[in-house]
C-alpha cells in the first residue's frame, strides 16, 4: 500500500542554481540535505520536454523505424519515431497528438489504432522529463517526412527478428525505445 505521509528517503532541497536555463534544458547545480543530515553539493540535475515513443508498425507487419545521428554517443542508430511535447503539463491526449504528429513528421505515416502503453521516468536519477510510450498498428503511407531543421532522418521496415537482431547487436541503443519494445510484446 502506498503511503502519502513524508517518505523519510526523500532529500531536502536546500539551494539551486540555473547553469544553463533555456528552451532546450534547465541544467541545474543543487544542494541537498541527505536523510541522515549530511548536506551533499553540487548535485547536478536537469529539466527537458516530455517525449513520446511510437511502437509502429504497417500494415504488413513491419516496425517502422528510423535512423539518426546521436550526438550524445557519436554514432548512427535505429530507433522508433519519437520526439518532444512542446506543452509544460502534459495530459494522456497531448502526449498521444505528439506521437501522432512525431510518427507522420519523422515517417510521413499514420494510424487510426493507438493503444497507450505507460508513462516512464526517461532517467530518474539525473532528469525530470518523462517519456509516453505508444503502439500504432496498421500505419499507412500517406505522406513525405516533414522534418526539423536539426533532423535527418531514414525511414526504415524491420521484421520483429530483425529488431530483435539490431538490439543484440547494440545497433538499436535508445533505453525508452527498448523498454517500449519489450512493453509492445506483452501486449
Amino acid at each position: 500500500m502506498i503511503k502519502n505521509e513524508k517518505d523519510p528517503l526523500v532529500w531536502e532541497l536546500l539551494e539551486t542554481e540555473h547553469a544553463i536555463h533555456d528552451e532546450w534544458i534547465d541544467l541545474r547545480i543543487s544542494s541537498y540535505r541527505f536523510p541522515d543530515g549530511k548536506v551533499y553539493a553540487p548535485f547536478y540535475t536537469y529539466s527537458r520536454k516530455d517525449d513520446v515513443v511510437v511502437v509502429a508498425s504497417d500494415e504488413e507487419g513491419r516496425y517502422i523505424c528510423v535512423k539518426q545521428y546521436r550526438q550524445g554517443i557519436g554514432k548512427v542508430t535505429t530507433e522508433f519515431p519519437a520526439g518532444g511535447i512542446e506543452l509544460q503539463d502534459v495530459s494522456l491526449e497531448d502526449a498521444l497528438a505528439a506521437a501522432k504528429r512525431e510518427l507522420l513528421e519523422e515517417t510521413g505515416y499514420v494510424s487510426d489504432e493507438w493503444k497507450y502503453m505507460m508513462k516512464i521516468a526517461a532517467n530518474a536519477t539525473i532528469c525530470d522529463n518523462y517519456e509516453y510510450l505508444f503502439i500504432a498498428k496498421n500505419c499507412r503511407k500517406v505522406a513525405g517526412q516533414s522534418l526539423d531543421v536539426t533532423e535527418f532522418v531514414n525511414v526504415e521496415r524491420y521484421t520483429s527478428q530483425e529488431l530483435e537482431q539490431l538490439i543484440a547487436m547494440g545497433e538499436f541503443q535508445q533505453a525508452m525505445h527498448i523498454t517500449a519494445w519489450l512493453l509492445s510484446q506483452r501486449q
